[in-house]
């Protein structure tokens, strides 16, 4: 049966990115034979300045008609001045909510061969493989009421409600504990609780749903411990679960400790197992169109699509593979290069995994 998946470049560096990770497509389709029909839509900046919208209803209804989508990145400082409710990331929000795609899963992985880019000490970092389970769809991010409005004095207030609920919290935290039986089976839930009556709530709604789950061992931590820990030992975890915002502020400050947000991949997924897949950094309009974007994060994330959404476990390890071959073989991008190695551009790196991955399947 053939499984289409819906291809969203984006904007800044997506298009380019993106390209690298179809050309991983389209050896899976012509030499492999995968039965994939790929589909191209448009999200973000893009679609705003195409359709007037930053998440057409075309784009949506392509989005549910796919098994999985892969996301190049959305934003940048062209559309900073547009009504707020237009801007490129209210499209990404609006994907993520329409679709429920709750749980999103950032694994931050130390290659090896990169121990020397990251910016702690080798022996801090080596052997580093943590995953973080991020609330995806609630949160501070969502919660309503929200907006900017003028004071009685005149000044303008900006404001923005935390808001969970149990059940919500309950669903994120079955997904990190289920992820974690497949690992080291330790849990470590973030949150705020001793200031924030909605992660107080968090707190507890875990602790309720660890006792499903007696195999597994759970800590809680402050989201500011967190942080120091992160740098200070980060080896000690190994599935990290949090709300939407400290998520994601947390996992791209663990990108530095793999030596750049340029490998990290992520997937977003429904109950059903759809999802979409990107990369963790953003659009990265400064060097756009210049060939020198890192795609490795893409094409992980394109692994991540063909493991969680199309049950395809085989090829998406023969991709990480090719990748880790790639770098052992001293292919860098200009994020990643060090002296002695062969800084590439984002077009080259993606031709170098393709090579690697012909090789790995052959």
């Amino acid at each position: 049966m053939t499984k289409k998946i819906l291809i969203l470049p984006g904007d800044g560096i997506g298009p380019e990115i993106i390209a690298q990770a179809e050309k991983v497509l389209a050896f899976l389709i012509n030499e492999r034979g995968f039965d994939l029909k790929l589909d191209h839509g448009l999200l973000g900046g893009c679609a705003l300045d195409a359709v007037g919208a930053p998440f057409p209803d075309e784009t949506l209804k392509k989005a549910k008609s796919s098994a999985a989508i892969l996301l190049g990145a959305v934003g940048g400082p062209k559309w900073e001045s547009v009504e707020r409710s237009l801007r490129p990331e209210r499209g990404l929000l609006a994907i993520r909510s329409n679709l429920q795609l709750y749980a999103n899963l950032r694994p931050a992985v130390l290659f090896p061969q990169l121990a020397m880019a990251s910016t702690l000490k080798e022996e801090v970092v080596s052997n580093l493989d943590i995953m973080f389970v991020r609330e995806l769809t609630g949160g501070i991010y969502f919660g309503e009421p929200r907006g900017i409005r003028m004071l009685d004095d005149g000044q303008r207030q900006g404001f923005n409600t935390l808001v969970y609920s149990e059940s919500e919290i309950e669903r994120i935290a079955r997904t990190a504990f289920e992820v974690a039986s497949k690992r080291q089976g330790r849990v470590c839930s973030v949150d705020k609780a001793n200031v924030l009556e909605a992660t107080e709530l968090w707190r507890e709604v875990v602790n309720s749903v660890a006792k499903d789950y007696p195999d597994i061992e759970l800590q809680h931590m402050y989201v500011d411990n967190a942080a120091m820990q992160l740098v200070r030992a980060p080896k000690q975890f190994d599935v990290i679960v949090t709300t939407n915002m400290f998520g994601d502020i947390l996992s791209d400050l663990a990108s530095m400790l793999t030596g750049s947000i340029g490998m990290l991949p992520s997937a977003s997924l429904a109950n059903d197992g759809n999802g979409m897949y990107e990369p963790s950094h953003g659009s990265a309009p400064d060097i756009a169109g210049q060939n020198i974007a890192n795609p490795l994060a893409t094409i992980l994330s394109l692994s991540m699509l063909l493991r969680y959404s199309l049950c395809e476990v085989e090829i998406a390890e023969q991709i990480e593979r090719a990748v880790s071959r790639v770098l052992s073989e001293g292919f860098r991008t200009k994020d990643i290069h060090s002296d002695g190695m062969n800084c590439v551009g984002t077009n080259e790196m993606g031709d170098a995994v393709v090579k690697a991955l012909a090789s790995i399947v052959n």
